[in-house]
């Protein structure tokens, strides 16, 4: 069997889908996408309780909190967790681009710029190694961000039946 060493690879070191992945794995940003369940959810609870800055003075604007609370309350609740969407497709959007960097058995990569693209074929041993990367490492995490964003369209659904029912 051949070694592969990761000299003989073209692609420049920040391009490299292995060396993506560890830059993801590392920022404090994407990283919350892999903590225990209850830091997960208190992260997005605190990204929520933030999203009520912009989402409480235009729910106010449009229902008096004095007169309709109930309406208010919904109507805050509802556009603070669009901040909680965006917050959560942005990490999945991440999650799955490095995914499918990792996957993919050619690496498209500049040279240095744009106008100079070139694709590099992975040796079978690193597309290997990085299939087993994404099974067992970025599969969990883009399933939990597609878990999340179900309960987010649930409790957007039972926020609206309430408002419905008002």
């Amino acid at each position: 069997m051949m070694e592969f060493s990761v000299s003989d690879c073209p692609v420049p070191v920040e391009q490299q889908p292995l060396n993506e992945y560890e830059a993801l794995k590392a920022s404090n940003y994407f990283s919350t996408c892999n903590l225990e369940w209850r830091k997960y959810i208190t992260k997005l609870a605190w990204v929520w309780g933030v999203s009520w800055v912009i989402a409480g003075p235009v729910a106010a604007a449009s229902f008096s909190p004095q007169k309709h609370i109930l309406q208010f309350v919904l109507c805050g609740a509802g556009l603070a967790t669009i901040g909680v969407i965006f917050t959560v497709v942005r990490w999945y959007l991440g999650w799955s681009y490095v995914s499918d960097r990792l996957a993919s058995p050619t690496i498209f990569y500049e040279e240095s710029g744009w106008y100079d693209g070139q694709t590099w074929t992975k040796p079978q041993e690193v597309l290997t190694r990085d299939r087993l990367i994404v099974s067992y490492e970025i599969k969990p995490i883009i399933q939990r961000l597609q878990q999340t964003l179900g309960v987010i369209c649930l409790l957007l659904l039972s926020g609206e039946l309430i408002w419905y029912f008002l």
